[in-house]
């Protein structure tokens, strides 16, 4: 009977040792896929998410702010052809002059 316990004392104390080294081996891989995949992320030249949502907030505040400034612009044009009654179709676009217009007002002066 003695020697059945012992067996079975052995075979415990043998489990509960293979269970620690599993258990060891499997913390071992975890950390070591934990530190390939982190070596693959930061190669692949990737942002934290901080700072993607700083720059997303920055364009959004940005974007709303041209739309603003682009309707400002509309009623300020819509004004000038009030206050000016200069047709749309007879405005000229704004550029640079040419240098025959540039000689011609120079002999002009």
């Amino acid at each position: 009977m003695r020697s059945g316990n012992k067996f079975f004392d052995d075979a415990a104390k043998l489990a509960g040792s293979a269970a620690g080294v599993v258990s060891g081996v499997r913390r071992e891989v975890e950390a070591l896929v934990r530190q390939r995949l982190e070596e693959v992320l930061v190669s692949m030249d990737l942002v934290r998410r901080e700072e993607f949502d700083a720059v997303k907030n920055t364009l959004v505040a940005a974007r709303a702010e041209q739309e603003l400034l682009n309707e400002r612009i509309n009623v300020l044009q819509k004004q000038l052809e009030r206050y000016c009654r200069i047709p749309e179709k007879t405005r000229k676009p704004r550029g640079k002059t040419s240098s025959k217009s540039k000689a011609s007002t120079e002999k002009s002066n």
